[in-house]
């Protein structure tokens, strides 16, 4: 007899329906096929052991396992409880008769107890879309399916429960979740926030504009001066999320297995902080099973990379072309996967090895020649991908001392919205670009156009400077964000004037 159940592999963010067909007939060997990895194939062992324990038997006769479509990979031990509930259908033990009619996952142990999976969310969305009538798998995953309307989430503990459950002898009721009230109650959710930082309002100004256009930001400065502080800060004032948007994010994170127990929607922008460390693979994503890496963890939040130049120089190259895609394409021989990797990269970075080059008191003791070598182990197009240099001074004792309440990152978020609010109805016509920083060069030259003197300017700062033409790109664009924030229809001088501030390393004081 044939029995089939469904499943599911995770390719990328997304999941392919898998057939799985059990056939048990004469003889006594056991076969499984249609491109199973290691895993996949040591189920036997672990569903024969999880059936015995709950009474069941593993038949001694020969079982053809088929995982259709055959020319997909199939990875992971997520298939246990379909093998197992199409080997029990197969060998006539039990009768299912809605075996078809439930997309089925889950890892067993051998005490036939259900392991937590990773990639359920696209798993879900897919059962949905092929109009599937349930999804029963892990309770552990069972409030991360729940994200998805119209499918029943079937959460079990054991064997035996999805057994009695698809027999109808035991009734579940479907988790249902309100992802909505859940989501839009923890928007306002801010672990750091801008008000608890004394000083470095010029610093809190560039995260402002940063925020408002999408810019990349690096911060030059020495130890101590609050850096690290201030790039913790910056998704507290980012525009909340869209539930489109937490939906991309939860699902990069699923597929990652990165959500952890009972985990639902994403409702916080993600803000990652890999150590300098961090492996080519680990950044970008990759590896013989394609994973994404923390660019695509940190899609629609904030990567930030403290102590730039200690990170090695293949790591930071390898990310040069998703800073310009906001995607990452994994190609392998059999395989070419794409995630997402729309990110904002905030980047820190001491002036010098000793940390004192420019500094207001103290003596930098770098010979010479070291600071520049030291700037120089971040490249150039890299820099010029980062549309705000800002340099971070000291807090003098003065202000840090003062009772005077600092704005909060309430009140900064809510000029950001209005910026971006300007940059949704500019783009209303161009749904790949929703903010200033997304701008291609032509778009520049149409939505960017400044007067005479704001051309003169640009002239002399650009001589000066010695900037390339994408940091003349770059400064329109800043340019245009900040007369966003000051609800301006033109770019004027001073905005202007502000923007072309913000490229501290291209200056000649930086050259050591």
């Amino acid at each position: 007899m044939v029995a089939k159940t469904f499943g599911s592999a995770v390719s990328g963010v997304d999941a392919n329906l898998i057939t799985i067909e059990v056939n048990v007939g004469q003889g006594t060997s056991f076969y499984m096929v249609g491109l199973p990895d290691s895993a996949v194939k040591e189920s036997q062992q672990r569903v024969e052991s999880a059936l015995k324990y709950f009474g069941f038997r593993m038949p001694r006769q020969k079982v053809v396992i088929n995982l259709a479509p055959a020319d997909i990979r199939k990875e992971g031990s997520a298939y246990d409880l379909p093998i197992a509930m199409g080997i029990l259908q197969a060998s006539e033990q039990v009768e299912f008769p809605e075996l078809d009619k439930y997309v089925i996952m889950g890892e067993l142990a051998l005490d036939g107890k259900l392991r937590p999976i990773k990639g359920v969310l696209p798993i879900a969305i897919e059962a949905r879309k092929r109009g599937f009538k349930g999804f029963i798998l892990p309770l552990e995953n069972a409030k991360e399916a729940s994200i998805v309307n119209s499918l029943d989430i079937i959460g079990v503990e054991t064997l035996n429960q999805a057994a009695d459950f698809l027999m109808g002898d035991l009734a579940i009721e479907p988790l249902i979740t309100d992802t909505r009230e859940i989501f839009y109650h923890s928007l306002d959710d801010i672990e750091f926030d801008f008000a608890d930082v004394q000083g470095q309002e010029n610093i809190k100004r560039a995260m402002e504009i940063a925020a408002a256009g999408g810019h990349n930001v690096i911060m030059i400065g020495p130890p101590g001066a609050g850096k690290t502080m201030l790039a913790k800060r910056l998704p507290s004032i980012l525009p909340p999320l869209s539930l489109q948007e937490a939906l991309e994010a939860t699902k990069i994170h699923s597929v990652a297995g990165k959500l952890g127990k009972n985990a639902s929607l994403l409702a916080n922008r993600p803000f990652r902080s890999p150590h300098h460390t961090i492996s080519d693979v680990a950044l970008v994503g990759g590896g013989g099973n394609p994973q994404p890496g923390e660019i695509s963890l940190a899609h629609n939040g904030v990567l930030f990379l403290d102590e730039l130049p200690e990170f090695k120089r293949t790591v930071l190259e390898v990310m040069r072309q998703p800073l310009e895609e906001r995607k990452v394409t994994i190609s392998r021989a059999k395989v070419s996967v794409d995630y997402p990797a729309n990110f904002m990269l905030i980047a820190s970075m001491n002036p010098c090895p000793c940390g004192y080059y420019n500094h207001p008191e103290k003596e930098c003791v770098c010979g010479p020649g070291i600071v520049q070598r030291y700037l120089n182990k971040v490249s150039g197009p890299l820099l010029d991908r980062i549309d705000l240099h800002v340099e971070v001074t000291p807090v003098k004792f003065d202000e840090m001392t003062s009772t005077r309440k600092s704005e909060s990152s309430k009140a900064i978020r809510e000029r950001v919205i209005q910026g971006r609010d300007r940059q949704k109805e500019r783009f209303s016509n161009n749904p790949e670009v929703y903010c200033n920083a997304m701008m291609p060069s032509h778009m520049v030259k149409e939505v960017c156009q400044i007067n005479e003197a704001g051309k003169a300017l640009l002239k002399t700062a650009m001589e000066r400077l010695g900037l390339s033409a994408r940091a003349y790109d770059r400064i329109l664009k800043v340019a245009r964000t900040i007369a966003d924030i000051a609800d301006s229809a033109d770019i004027k001088v001073e905005h202007l004037a502000e923007a072309i501030q913000y490229r501290s390393l291209d200056r000649e004081g930086w050259a050591g």
